[in-house]
């Protein structure tokens, strides 16, 4: 058997499908090279909670005698048995509701995925999906990772040997050398604790970290995604519907070193034109101040018979499409859609 008890997509599609085939958990630990507790334990954790329209776990929903029992509280009044009636649920209401439970889902395989019964049961099924599964998974996986991988007792017994030696004058380093059995941690972590406020000390207590200059890091452009609303690939496709004949003009960027000056090509589809403008910086500020600028020199009318329709990529330059859309007075010039990533 496989020592490595992670399974990936495939493996979770291989076990979907061979439950729908009611293999158990042997045969498919067999196959897949892993072993049976290590299927079990899988489904059972990665199951999910199904309840279909006609959902009722009433125990006397096939022999229901009942007349009226819970009609009092629906707004359709039903002449006949309550077991015939439409409204599945009326069981919320009846007073003879008592809760059905399917004994098979107490045992392996634990789940509905090769029940025979399954398209006509009306009662609660769990069901394996690989996919949902998968999507779990890494989603535990991302959130095991955060924080700090330490208990508070654990973090209070560093702190103590830590902690008074930086405040007797020694480095971080030394303190680590001295005492490496002790802490059984390297100085990278020792440092992420104090700068994370976790240990007694701060940065301040440390003599040579605070005469060090803070580098300089230049933050991540963040995209607004809402920019895209009403422009997506989607919208251009419905718009050209409208317009056939309107020409569009497709706008892209071209960098060459990282951080350097950058092109902003502006492509005319119908003559197959293209114009190339130079900026210092990668920034939707730049691209805005060129479209003002060729606002400017054509003036409102050629302007807009020429830039009618922009299509562009989702780029963090373009992510300002109101300040190209309209000019300084609030008037429209043109429309702006974006192409799928």
């Amino acid at each position: 058997m496989s020592k490595n008890a992670h399974l990936v997509l495939d493996e979770r599609t291989t076990i979907e499908v061979r439950l729908r085939e009611r293999a158990s958990f042997t045969e498919i630990g067999r196959e897949l090279g892993k072993d049976p507790s290590t299927i079990s334990k899988e489904v059972r954790l990665h199951s999910q909670t199904v309840r279909k329209d006609s959902f009722n776990p009433c125990s006397k929903r096939s022999t229901c005698d009942e007349y009226g029992t819970a009609c009092s509280k629906c707004k359709l009044q039903y002449s006949k048995s309550c077991k015939r009636c439409p409204r599945v649920k009326c069981y919320e209401h009846c007073k003879q509701f008592e809760v059905l439970v399917c004994n098979k889902l107490k045992e392996p395989p634990y789940v509905c995925n090769g029940c025979i019964q399954r398209q006509s049961c009306k009662l609660e099924k769990h069901i394996y999906s690989a996919k949902l599964a998968q999507k779990n998974y890494e989603t535990t996986r991302s959130e095991s990772r955060q924080g700090i991988a330490i208990t508070p007792e654990e973090l209070k017994r560093v702190d103590a040997i830590v902690s008074p030696l930086v405040k007797l004058g020694q480095s971080i380093h030394m303190i680590c050398v001295n005492n490496a059995d002790d802490i059984m941690l390297d100085e990278k972590t020792i440092y992420n604790y104090i700068d994370a406020g976790l240990l007694s000390v701060d940065n301040v207590d440390l003599p040579r970290k605070v005469r060090y200059r803070t580098r300089s890091h230049k933050k991540p452009v963040r995209v607004d995604k809402q920019c895209h609303v009403g422009r997506t690939y989607e919208d251009f496709e419905a718009y050209l519907a409208a317009n056939p004949d309107i020409p569009v003009v497709e706008m892209d960027s071209v960098e060459g070193r990282k951080g350097g000056k950058v092109l902003l090509t502006i492509y005319f589809r119908n003559s197959s034109l293209m114009l190339a403008v130079i900026r210092d910086n990668n920034t939707a500020k730049s691209v805005t101040e060129i479209f003002d600028w060729l606002y400017e020199q054509l003036g409102h009318e050629v302007f807009t018979s020429l830039f009618q329709v922009i299509f562009t990529d989702r780029g963090s330059e373009f992510t300002n499409p109101l300040a190209i859309e309209f000019n300084k007075g609030n008037g429209r010039r043109t429309h702006i859609f974006y192409c799928d990533p």
